[in-house]
């Protein structure tokens, strides 16, 4: 009989490419997920990965089984939802990027525990390749994401459209395009950032390449960079909503295909979950 902990493990494995990754994922030692892999592979008599060092490459009997662990742990989440009636309890593992998770959830996430007493909310940023990861491996209940999203095993449900801005010091000189910031530095997070691959967009489009960007970790050192007149950023408009020192910033457009970004909630499966449900009204509301 095949536990679904094990399968869980095996998708883990498979999702963030080794031992390793998965590891830090699930929250567990190496040790314990190798264990639980060969336990796996002993209790079904097959091989389900090709070892090559430390890469492990998935066999054709290992896909296979992906593809029904696949099936198997969605169908597993849909149970509970529907065993566990309408009122949510318990814990919600909700998702978003940095800059909506601080500029847009605060409100309704007081609205939701004040409706839901019995319900916990737990929050973790990242960028949306992250969280999809996190979502598809059962690590997080929904996320908020930016568009697209073409994976077939996802529901989801337009719930923002942000406009992004250029961010610079009060002095800087009108910004039109790339060329106004030849030899500036750029602010921006990580490359997996929908922002920053605007950013990288803006610069493309014109043909001129980014001579230098330096990686922050938040927005409020971006912006508190851009207010000494160390770098120039593209954000959405709401996040300079809520910072004190915005009079000391000049804003810029973005060519117009760029400006708009669309956020979405994503969640497993078609059906949506009560937790998530109830997360979305707030939303909403």
């Amino acid at each position: 009989m095949i536990d679904l902990s094990d399968l869980h493990v095996f998708r883990t494995v498979v999702q963030a490419g080794g031992i390793t990754r998965a590891a830090e994922r699930l929250h567990r030692v190496q040790s314990n997920v190798t264990a639980r892999i060969q336990k796996l592979e002993e209790d079904l008599g097959v091989t389900l990965f090709l070892r090559e060092g430390k890469r492990l490459h998935l066999t054709a009997t290992g896909q296979t089984l992906l593809e029904y662990a696949d099936r198997l742990l969605d169908l597993a989440v849909e149970a509970r939802a529907a065993v566990q009636g309408s009122t949510p309890r318990g814990i919600l593992r909700l998702g978003a990027m940095e800059s909506t998770a601080a500029v847009r959830l605060p409100r309704p996430m007081s609205l939701l525990q004040d409706r839901y007493p019995d319900l916990t909310i737990e929050l973790h940023t990242g960028d949306p390749r992250r969280l999809t990861a996190a979502l598809l491996s059962g690590d997080l209940d929904a996320a908020l994401v930016t568009e697209p999203i073409s994976d077939p095993r996802l529901g989801s449900r337009p719930v923002f459209e942000e406009e992004l801005i250029i961010v610079a010091g009060l002095r800087h000189p009108p910004i039109s395009g790339p060329s106004d910031v030849l030899g500036a530095t750029m602010l921006a997070f990580h490359p997996g950032c929908p922002h920053r691959k605007r950013l990288e967009d803006w610069f493309t489009d014109s043909g001129i390449p980014i001579e230098r960007v330096v990686e922050v970790a938040s927005y409020h050192a971006i912006l508190g960079c851009a207010v000494a007149g160390m770098g120039v950023a593209v954000m959405p408009r709401a996040v300079l909503e809520s910072y004190s020192e915005r009079d000391r910033l000049s804003i810029h457009e973005l060519s117009p295909h760029l400006r708009p970004l669309r956020t979405v909630l994503i969640w497993r499966g078609q059906e949506m979950p009560v937790k998530v449900a109830a997360f979305l009204e707030a939303l909403e509301a």
